[in-house]
């Protein structure tokens, strides 16, 4: 039983659905000991909380306090339901979802820039834009943006 417990322990953390605060949890379905409902699994404590709330005519207040929630974490949880039903509630990963910075104008100025300088390091790449653009983007970063359009890869 620890070993699927650990199991399951390490699927929601990989899945970005793992409660941080299990332990504010405190409706009481979730506190009976049955194995279904799981403090930790986030989508399932939301889902019910949304639940609980439209179904169960709770208030949002009594719904969001017995599910360790605050009223706007309901209605953010709540838009992302209704737009996007259960994988909205998964938490999403914090930071830019694409290379931001190296928007097209700048891997073109990169480009344009390796043609007449071919030697240059990232790093001498990253100093052109700062200069250029006022970009402080990482050596790694540009090595990536200049492979990813080599292979004829989007470079964004």
């Amino acid at each position: 039983m620890a070993e699927a417990e650990d199991e399951k322990l390490r699927a929601l953390r990989d899945a970005h659905a793992l409660y941080a605060h299990p332990e504010r949890v405190q409706d009481a379905l979730f506190r009976s000991g049955e194995l279904f409902f799981d403090p930790r699994d986030l989508v399932q404590v939301k889902y019910e909380m949304l639940r609980r709330a439209r179904q169960d005519k709770q208030t949002v207040t009594d719904a969001a306090a017995s599910f360790g929630f605050s009223r706007p974490a309901f209605y953010q949880a709540e838009a992302a339901f209704q737009s996007q039903g259960l994988p909205g509630l998964i938490r999403q990963r914090p930071g830019p979802r694409r290379r931001h910075k190296l928007n097209p104008e700048v891997v073109a100025f990169l480009h344009e820039v390796l043609a007449t300088e071919p030697g240059l390091s990232s790093r001498e790449l990253a100093e052109r834009l700062r200069a250029r653009f006022g970009l402080s983007v990482h050596p790694r970063s540009i090595e990536r943006a200049l492979q990813q359009r080599a292979k004829g890869g989007h470079p964004l």
